[in-house]
């Protein structure tokens, strides 16, 4: 950041404890450029539709169709959140929330993926006892509806590949693609149960997509669960980084060191480096910044140098 951009007024009295300059990070704390078109359209054909589901699931009778129409209003919770989230991530930094508001779509996926998990609950449970008791289901009403379902869900999951590649949006493409699923298991329920009429298999491919939705959502969960706990990124080796570190000309040991992303895909590190001679610690900085910049994409570094405690001899 130049110095000309580094001291421009700003309304907001904390804005310069926030701002980034010469040898800081170069990414910001919070989002500048992210288009909300995307999971906005989304979140209005995924609520249309689930109105529609909803109402002809009871009226078919159709546990699928239900499961399906269940899933569908969860998309559209879910989708809900995670525009909410998207548009509270591109608030800047205040005197409350220094770091931003980035980790309001992590937020914002485990909950998603939390609700999912209670969906995926109850149609197990729901499958389960039409299993013992089978319900008679209305095969062409079902049919009908899942084909539309399946194309909306269709369209849906290309309009979401589409757009930005971040936590929320792949959290949402996640439940679309179980919704695709359930509308193509809905489809097969009913014209399996006109031609034959054979009810078992409504519960049991229910049952099948519901397992399906699991193994999926539990990929998002925990995403985002160990970005909320302030897990050390999956691409990032903590013990390397340390070792590496301790490599540097100058250091004699680090303690106390951190790893993290203060927001999707921003890695932090913080710590303490032992060195022989504090006059030396720019030069020391410099190797340490480029080192962990080049050899583990780490950009925000915050370290505090300490003199080296001398051996008793």
């Amino acid at each position: 950041m130049s110095a000309e951009t580094s001291i421009q007024p700003s309304s907001s009295p904390s804005a310069h404890l926030h701002e980034h300059r010469d040898g800081d990070a170069e990414h910001r704390h919070y989002t500048v450029q992210r288009s909300q078109s995307v999971l906005a359209w989304s979140l209005v054909l995924t609520l249309g539709f689930a109105v529609v589901e909803v109402v002809t699931g009871f009226m078919s009778n159709s546990l699928a169709l239900i499961s399906d129409a269940g899933h569908m209003v969860t998309d559209a919770a879910a989708l809900g959140l995670a525009l909410l989230a998207q548009l509270i991530a591109k608030r800047p930094p205040s005197a409350r929330h220094s770091f931003g508001f980035g980790r309001a779509e992590a937020l914002a996926a485990f909950v998603n993926s939390l609700v999912l998990m209670l969906l995926v609950g109850w149609i197990g449970f729901e499958a389960v006892q039409r299993f013992s008791q089978p319900e008679q289901v209305h095969g062409a009403t079902v049919f009908i509806v899942a084909g539309v379902g399946l194309v909306i869900n269709l369209v849906l999951a290309y309009i979401l590949s589409r757009g930005d590649s971040n936590m929320n949006t792949r959290a949402a493409l996640v439940n679309v693609i179980g919704d695709l699923l359930g509308s193509v298991a809905a489809l097969l329920a009913g014209v399996v149960i006109y031609y034959t009429g054979w009810m078992q298999i409504d519960p049991l491919l229910s049952l099948f997509v519901a397992l399906l939705i699991l193994k999926s959502t539990i990929g998002v969960l925990r995403e985002s669960y160990h970005f909320l706990m302030e897990g050390v990124p999956d691409q990032i080796d903590y013990l390397k980084v340390g070792a590496d570190l301790e490599q540097i000309a100058g250091v004699c040991s680090v303690h106390d060191l951190h790893v993290w992303d203060m927001s999707p895909g921003q890695p932090a590190l913080i710590g303490h480096v032992e060195i022989v001679d504090l006059e030396r610690w720019p030069e020391i900085l410099h190797a340490i910044k480029a080192m962990l910049l080049e050899k583990h994409g780490i950009d925000h570094i915050t370290l505090q140098a300490e003199v080296a405690p001398q051996e008793v001899k």
